[in-house]
């Protein structure tokens, strides 16, 4: 038996049972998607910076020299850190010529890519909400299983029972993510099994996206006015808690998400939009009320196959013949897709420029950009930030490895025909909904 007892397990399966119902693990008032499960928190270790056998108590005492606070002193056998006074500067680590001081930082703490994880006085990680731009990383590396992120199976298989027309969305990261015969008709088929109304392939929402901002980065362009995407909602979190005043410069074109969602429910208004996909911070997008018309609900690849599973239904082979975006919008869930779409759309509009974009590919990338942007220092005219190295196929909630489905995924999209982001949009009315927030 892993846990203490009994007892503290069925507590932490209780507090999953209520992650799992959309609600918060214990009784408080925290509108974070993602939370701590405390109870299956192992309080890992706290003094971060350790000596361990490699130190030989050596004449140069470089450590003890390194030190600023007087944190390190030499014992019988080895130097001691003492943690009361020790700042976590690792000055002392890099001091040490025998690399003997090992950085025990915990998992969560270093993954998250913004310092939003801290430890409350009895040693459990704790959530800064006023940090966490909702990336779902810590998620992931906890080796406990300690954080995870609401989930809304029930809200959902309850709009399904009521008889409410629920539609799917998939998002463009999802082809590949299962396999190169797994296609957006084996989905839809799937699907539709459990009770969903319909699919739709939010690449044909890239398309739309990208079609909206090439018309806002022409207009920044000629004024001189940098820009940023704001398809990634923890990108766009990340501005909006750590770099407000460059809110101003992030496009105010809405996700490939909320433009499908808006399209949606332009035809149909009783209709509820499920958005599926390798993402957890989709889902503190669409329950971001300033967005109109965005995604009711937000499922990652495990939980939609939860419900799957749950019906006895399995994703099988089938031959795609109803494509709806164009290999623009198919590759927006690739690093550098979102640029690559916006400049198509430039060119077919006749608008070709010399634009130069950095292309952001996971979040401390985006950190150092935009500390660059904040102080003047950007060369670049626009940012295409993703908070995900390799973009959304590089997803927390991705069903398997990046290399092995990006290679399927390359071998699905080859299949597209080669329409353009003009061509496939004059199919659809984009004039029944807005494209900005």
């Amino acid at each position: 038996q892993f846990r203490c007892c009994i007892y503290k397990e069925r507590e932490i399966i209780r507090q999953r049972i209520r992650l799992a119902e959309g609600l918060n693990p214990t009784d408080s008032d925290s509108d974070n998607i993602i939370q701590v499960i405390n109870s299956a928190c192992e309080e890992c270790p706290i003094a971060r910076y350790t000596v361990t056998d490699n130190c030989r108590l050596c004449m140069m005492k470089a450590c003890k020299q390194a030190c600023k606070f007087g944190a390190v002193s030499m014992g019988r056998d080895r130097a001691y850190i003492d943690p009361q006074k020790c700042r976590e500067c690792g000055q002392c680590a890099k001091a040490c010529p025998y690399n003997a001081i090992a950085d025990l930082i915990r998992p969560c703490m270093k993954t998250c890519p913004v310092g939003a994880i801290e430890m409350d006085e009895y040693g459990v990680s704790k959530i800064d909400e006023s940090k966490c731009i909702e990336c779902g990383k810590c998620i992931h590396s906890c080796p406990f299983g300690a954080i995870g992120s609401k989930a809304y199976i029930v809200d959902v298989i309850n709009a399904i029972r009521a008889g409410k027309h629920v539609y799917a969305m998939i998002a463009p990261a999802s082809e590949g993510q299962f396999g190169a015969d797994i296609t957006m008709a084996s989905w839809r088929t799937a699907l539709k099994k459990v009770g969903f109304s319909d699919l739709y392939e939010v690449g044909l929402g890239g398309d739309m996206t990208a079609y909206s901002e090439a018309k806002e980065w022409l207009e920044a362009y000629r004024d001189g006015k940098k820009m940023t995407t704001s398809c990634c909602p923890a990108f766009v979190n990340m501005v909006k808690k750590h770099f407000p005043e460059l809110m101003e410069n992030v496009s105010t074109t809405v996700s490939p998400m909320c433009a499908v969602s808006r399209m949606i429910k332009a035809k149909d208004e009783g209709a509820i939009t499920v958005f599926i996909g390798p993402c957890v911070a989709k889902k503190s997008e669409s329950k971001d009320k300033s967005i109109k018309g965005n995604a009711d609900y937000v499922l990652t690849f495990g939980e939609i196959r939860a419900i799957l599973r749950a019906k006895d239904v399995v994703l099988e082979p089938e031959e795609d013949d109803r494509q709806e975006a164009s290999v623009f919008g198919k590759r927006f869930g690739n690093g550098g897709g979102v640029t690559a779409a916006v400049l198509e759309s430039m060119k077919e509009m006749g608008q070709e420029t010399d634009v130069k974009v950095a292309k952001c590919s996971g979040a401390a990338e985006c950190k150092k950009i935009l500390t660059l942007f904040k102080f003047g220092k950007l060369p670049e005219d626009f940012i295409e930030g993703m908070a995900c190295e390799g973009g959304c196929v590089g997803g927390p909630s991705a069903h398997r490895a990046e290399l092995p489905s990006r290679k399927d995924r390359d071998t699905l999209i080859a299949q597209a025909d080669s329409r353009n982001i003009e061509q496939n949009l004059a199919g659809y009315d984009m004039d029944s909904f807005s494209m900005h927030r």
